[in-house]
């Protein structure tokens, strides 16, 4: 119940609507009790006498009421409405504006798939549960009571029924509620699974397709759906026992009120359209219980959606602001000083062992390595999108943590591993580095990246949709646009996560060129090959999370066996490929 009460405050906005709606429902209720008893009046003394205007009368009554109880069930389907479709749209709101603030190891936290899930199905089931809900838990107590207390005026002899038939079915309803609860829980959570297959399925389709893995992916896909299937059908099992078991409790309740009620008539006790009166009421307290088991159901199956939105809201994000922090970045320079880093808290070894490193303002740094080497992480620590384990990270001769998470990240400029372009075109994409950015900033910044080569061939330039993801320009095209977005930025610091790999060497070289220009900004370089890095005023060579060399390419070729051996496999491959290539 926490969990729910904790997302409902996002309903604040909407408390005027939702009392409106449950004003409604009890107005409704009430017409709905009134009209057995003007049944009760025509059967008992306009049918039997044929009194016209007995039965005209309360015929009328009847109606004006039945159509009064539409017009306030529709007043209350749009209240309800605004209130359910609000609620679920500040919900979704919230939990989309959290996980902007998560930090990388949050995000670790959670799947993307299961975040998806967490933002549409589970918000869904919330926004049904209150649709489907909202009426039947104010209504079903309401006509319980109203329900009860005509029965006990009509005859309360008969009532008796009630309190004898009510708790068995209450009793059959909370535990068919106790067993279906905890599989609702399962059920979302093979939910995440296929989303996350068909997530990656359709990210790496054409990969699928070169590799002739179709069949295989199938099988994935059918192991994750049948593992939904076989939730949802263990659920329903259990779900599907409410109708039965409301219908053969009403059945026997009705049956022994007919038969007492039926021997009541005979010794005159109680008049047929008194019986009739009480058989309605019969059926609306019944029918009441059962609406409640239905609500009982829906809301356990809420309250898993709602466990899991409330782990998205509550989360928080391990990266916080100092209590003054400061927002200015003086320049580039950085110092690792002893910096250790593990992902984990408790996993047993570090990505990165003991770094100490100093890099001067402005200067051009390479950085290479081995698989695995933590390059990346290393890079990363720098704008803190993760926080040192050990020791400390110092740009501009303060500790990062010093200063405000956003201005930091706003002076550190990162082309990313993974090319990232947003759906819109070339222009929407490259103004998220400087959004006031001019056509002329613009065309500067691909001139810089070599952009340009590519754009001035389209015909819409600036303005060519890129598609979702980029799909419309090639992965080479792709680095060179991220390059210019983050040139754009105007850095005091500016990363390469390995940013060139797409591109040709003459690419590149026209690359390097330009970001020599770029003096007063601390360039760091992850590469692969060599020639990325061997003209830089530093190179340093990770080796399993460690530091181990640092030095200039002259002095790294003269003593580091390591890059030694890097350089000339490399060196006597592009030989061989050319060779190749001449063949």
């Amino acid at each position: 119940m926490q969990d729910l009460r904790k997302i409902f405050r996002y309903a604040r906005p909407y408390r005027c609507d939702l009392f409106a709606a449950v004003g409604l429902i009890f107005i409704e209720c009430i017409f709905e009790m009134v009209i057995p008893v003007l049944m009760s009046t025509l059967v008992d003394d306009g049918v039997p006498t044929h009194n016209m205007a007995v039965i005209f009368r309360q015929g009328g009554l009847m109606i004006l009421c039945a159509v009064l109880a539409l017009i306030t069930g529709l007043l209350y389907a749009r209240y309800a409405a605004r209130f359910a479709n609000g609620f679920a749209a500040e919900l979704r709101m919230a939990e989309y504006a959290a996980v902007q603030k998560f930090d990388f190891a949050n995000l670790d936290r959670f799947s993307d798939a299961s975040l998806v899930t967490r933002m549409t199905t589970d918000v869904t089931v919330m926004l049904n549960a209150v649709n489907a809900g909202l009426r039947p838990l104010v209504r079903s107590p309401v006509m319980l009571c109203m329900g009860l207390a005509m029965a006990c005026v009509l005859s309360p002899r008969l009532t008796i029924v009630f309190l004898v038939t009510t708790p068995i079915l209450a009793a059959v309803l909370a535990w068919i509620v106790t067993k279906v609860g905890p599989l609702y829980g399962r059920q979302q959570s093979a939910v995440d699974h296929l989303n996350g297959r068909i997530q990656e399925s359709l990210t790496a389709i054409r990969a699928i397709k070169a590799f002739v893995r179709g069949d295989y992916e199938n099988a994935q896909f059918d192991t994750v759906n049948t593992e939904l299937s076989d939730a949802s059908t263990e659920t329903f099992r259990y779900a599907v026992l409410n109708l039965p078991a409301f219908q053969t409790v009403m059945y026997t309740a009705i049956v022994c009120i007919l038969w007492f009620g039926g021997n009541y008539i005979l010794v005159g006790t109680m008049s047929v359209g008194q019986l009739t009166a009480f058989l309605s009421y019969v059926l609306q307290v019944l029918n009441s219980v059962m609406m409640f088991s239905g609500v009982f159901l829906q809301m356990s199956r809420s309250l898993a959606s709602a466990r899991r939105i409330r782990e998205v809201l509550t989360e928080t994000p391990d990266l916080a602001n100092a209590a003054a922090p400061v927002d200015t970045i003086p320049d580039g320079q950085i110092d690792f000083d002893h910096v250790s880093f593990k992902y984990n808290a408790k996993a047993e070894k570090s990505a990165l062992s003991d770094i100490t490193l100093h890099i001067p303002a402005g200067a051009t740094v390479g950085i290479i390595g081995g698989t695995g080497a933590a390059k990346t992480t290393l890079v990363q620590l720098i704008p803190r999108l993760y926080d040192a384990t050990e020791g400390t990270v110092r740009v501009g001769g303060r500790d990062v943590r010093g200063y405000d998470v956003n201005a930091l990240r706003d002076a550190v400029g990162i082309v990313l591993q993974k090319n990232l372009l947003f759906s819109g075109t070339i222009r929407d994409n490259l103004k998220w580095g400087d959004p006031d950015a001019t056509d002329d900033d613009l065309w500067a910044a691909c001139r810089a990246a070599r952009a340009d080569e590519f754009l001035s061939r389209m015909p819409d330039g600036l303005d060519t949709d890129l598609g979702q993801g980029g799909c419309n320009v090639s992965g080479g095209q792709k680095q060179r646009l991220c390059i210019a977005r983050t040139l754009l930025k105007h850095p005091k610091v500016l990363i390469f996560d390995d940013s060139t790999s797409a591109v040709d060497t003459a690419t590149e070289s026209g690359i390097r060129h330009a970001l020599a220009g770029l003096g007063s900004v601390t360039k760091l370089i992850i590469a692969q090959r060599i020639t990325s890095v061997q003209s830089a005023d530093l190179i340093v060579i990770l080796d399993d999370g460690r530091l181990h060399a640092v030095g200039t390419h002259d002095e790294l070729l003269a003593k580091d066996t390591i890059y030694k051996e890097i350089y000339h496999s490399q060196m006597k491959g592009g030989d061989a490929d050319g060779e190749a290539i001449r063949r």
